[in-house]
């Protein structure tokens, strides 16, 4: 468990969040219906690493369609994210924690980036936008669900200050092997 530090206040943590120098030019759009079938197949390339995702099989676009009509462009974006020649490289979502209205301003976030565009520090702009415009959504808390064994990802949101807040052992059942799953929160103040 990692010990307690005292929250950061808001200068400090505006000055962290500004000390990231962009990498690059990225869009960020609300996603379309016509954007479901690329967002499957993203959120597909990462199914046999066995890394990010619970799913074990590759998902249809109209099996996700009851997720993408969850999402809200005024409440619980789901946002396209593009490069500066407008080519999504990727998207990320904003997705209701428990469903239940005491829980409002709780959500979790995803971040799932296209195989050629990972691993180079893109993560780190995406989720720094997510954090600066949580508010503009009423988000209060953001949650991030990690698999214990993917260490970019939880690289990643401790760099923003997120903090573990739990950790579910041996839940995730991934060929054979078992595999914990960290929970992963943030307050923004």
């Amino acid at each position: 468990m990692p010990t307690f530090e005292p929250p950061k206040n808001k200068r400090e943590r505006g000055a962290e969040l500004q000390s990231i120098k962009p990498m690059a030019d990225l869009q960020f759009r609300d996603a379309t219906y016509a954007d479901l079938t690329i967002i499957v197949e993203i959120y597909n390339s990462t199914i046999a690493s066995r890394m990010v995702t619970a799913d074990t099989e590759p998902v249809t676009v109209e099996s996700r369609q009851k997720w993408f009509d969850e999402h809200q462009p005024d409440k619980r974006p789901l946002w396209m994210v593009e490069d500066e020649q407008r080519q999504t490289i990727g998207w990320v979502s904003f997705q209701s924690f428990y469903g239940r209205p005491a829980y409002d301003a709780t959500v979790e976030i995803s971040i799932y980036l296209d195989a050629v565009h990972r691993g180079k520090g893109l993560g780190k702009e995406i989720l720094r936008y997510c954090i600066e415009k949580a508010p503009d959504f009423g988000v209060r808390t953001l949650l991030a669900f990690i698999f214990s064994h993917n260490e970019p990802s939880l690289q990643l949101f401790r760099h923003f200050g997120f903090e573990e807040w739990a950790l579910l052992p041996n839940i995730a059942n991934l060929d054979g092997q078992e595999r914990g799953l960290i929970i992963l929160g943030k307050r923004i103040d």
